[in-house]
């Protein structure tokens, strides 16, 4: 075995036994941690915005999210994506066309061909779309948002192998999930209701007066509203199950659909559609409230309903506070991240600042373990620190290869937010080989494209904003290192790097 493998193997073992056993922060290097926390990872630009303008108006900027330009290099490989070119309804109609025309093939080895022609097709698009949001969190200098980028997509999850989700997702990023996650929380709420991948993936689409599918109606309570044990009633479900009858997805737009006299309540954009044909007009009571039978307003009203309730504010806030604060965020938190959400009708950026001007949240800088997704992208702000990657597959590979990989999760839940889901001691052997993968350019050819390897990381942001952090053990450790790649290996899967 090579001397970085059994020396890798080493600091694995050490990395198990002292996670979460770190040093406390050295005093004056708060701000630093703060960053790290606000940010995906510290790197010399976020460094030096800080230090130009203070941590104030750095969380200003970062709540405003309005310079969100990359690297010239990064945007030219965003633009030479085909997703970048093509919009929802393209890919539907796209989508429609190949599926028609497999109907028509007599031959079945040509059928079974044209099947894994369009599957390849689909997951090439759900590849461009993790490589779009990996370069997007680790070049953005709007970090904040980023975060709360990959926070909503996890709350309101989505799978890519069901169905037709491939060729939905990038557009349900773009234009459910970023024009919102900075925003309010019931405009969130309904950009992704009646976008067609939420639809597609939750069964909504299958969802009529006659022949009810539950299925949306119980996650959107359950998981993206309300949370478990509010108080409602399954009756509470099979209303919102009525409700949500005819709200489906457009596969074709210039289809008759409507009963005579109906037109007036159609209500179609991009992919969505409501069918009054297919809705349940009668009235409903939801949670102790009466809906007249109107059409799609109804669910509107619905909407405005779950999100005014308490335990909304309660759920969302408290997953928010474990996503940046603890897995058992303090109640005291909680109810002042709530408070502030019900207050501001749930503006998102109102209950982020409560959260971050806490005194619970810097108590916490640190102390929160990263998931994989805080651990590849922290690790490539600081190895790369602003180079561009020569190609952004090789992230996706690497998320995937550490269980966390975008639209990868097949239950509606998402992926767990706490530290037990990603620190065992499999978790940890997998993460230090992508630490070393990350150090060394991964010797081993991607697709014919070889990851440069990374200089060694012992340079000025090393000494401004990591070393002050390592303790002892780890700087020992350091210390014995053979060669650039191996240091670089030991310092990215140190403890003190697994944390934020």
């Amino acid at each position: 075995m090579p001397l970085l493998r059994n020396r890798s193997l080493c600091l694995a073992c050490l990395l198990a036994l002292t996670a979460g056993a770190q040093a406390d922060p050295a005093p004056g290097h708060a701000d630093l941690l703060w960053l790290d926390r606000i940010t995906y990872g510290v790197d010399s630009a976020s460094l030096a915005r800080l230090e130009q303008i203070g941590p104030r108006k750095f969380l200003d900027e970062q709540l405003a999210a309005r310079d969100e330009r990359l690297p010239a290099a990064i945007q030219a490989q965003i633009d030479a994506m085909p997703i970048s070119h093509q919009g929802i309804g393209d890919d539907i109609a796209a989508l429609a066309t190949a599926r028609e025309k497999l109907k028509s093939i007599d031959d079945a080895q040509a059928k079974v061909e044209a099947r894994k022609a369009l599957r390849k097709q689909g997951v090439a698009l759900a590849v461009q779309t993790q490589e779009r949001e990996l370069l997007r969190a680790v070049y953005s200098p709007a970090q904040l948002k980023e975060q709360m980028v990959w926070f909503w997509l996890n709350h309101f999850n989505v799978f890519d192998r069901k169905g037709p989700e491939a060729w939905l997702d990038a557009d349900y990023v773009e234009s459910a999930i970023r024009p919102n996650a900075l925003g309010n929380f019931r405009d969130l709420v309904m950009a992704t209701l009646t976008h067609p991948a939420m639809l597609v993936y939750l069964d909504n689409a299958r969802n009529a007066a006659r022949q009810h599918n539950e299925n949306y109606a119980r996650e959107l309570m359950e998981l993206h509203t309300l949370g478990v044990n509010a108080g409602y009633t399954q009756n509470d479900v099979q209303e919102m199950v009525r409700i949500l009858t005819g709200v489906g997805v457009a596969l074709n737009p210039d289809a008759p659909r409507q009963r005579r006299g109906m037109q007036a309540l159609v209500v179609r954009h991009d992919g969505f559609e409501f069918n009054p044909a297919r809705h349940d007009f009668g009235d409903k009571v939801l949670l102790g409230h009466t809906i007249r039978g109107s059409g799609f307003d109804e669910v509107k009203q619905a909407v405005d309903l779950l999100v005014a309730q308490p335990a909304c504010a309660h759920f969302i806030s408290g997953e928010l506070a474990t996503y940046f604060v603890s897995d058992n965020p303090p109640a005291t938190l909680v109810d002042a991240m709530a408070e502030s959400f019900q207050r501001t009708h749930g503006d998102i950026r109102s209950v982020l600042r409560t959260l971050i001007d806490s005194p619970e949240f810097a108590t916490s800088l640190g102390k929160k373990f990263k998931d994989p997704m805080h651990y590849l992208v922290s690790s490539m702000r600081l190895a790369y620190d602003g180079r561009a990657v020569p190609d952004a597959r090789r992230l996706v590979l690497w998320l995937n290869q550490q269980g966390e990989g975008e639209f990868g999760h097949a239950t509606p839940d998402g992926y767990p937010l706490v530290a037990s889901a990603w620190d065992s001691s499999g978790q940890m052997s997998a993460r230090f080989e992508l630490a070393r993968a990350m150090s060394q350019g991964d010797v081993q050819m991607f697709d014919g494209v070889a990851m440069p390897t990374v200089p060694q990381l012992s340079g000025s942001l090393f000494e401004r904003a990591v070393k002050p952090r390592l303790s002892t053990t780890t700087l020992a450790a350091l210390d014995q290192a053979k060669s650039p790649p191996e240091w670089n290996t030991y310092l990215l899967a140190a403890p003190e790097s697994n944390y934020r």
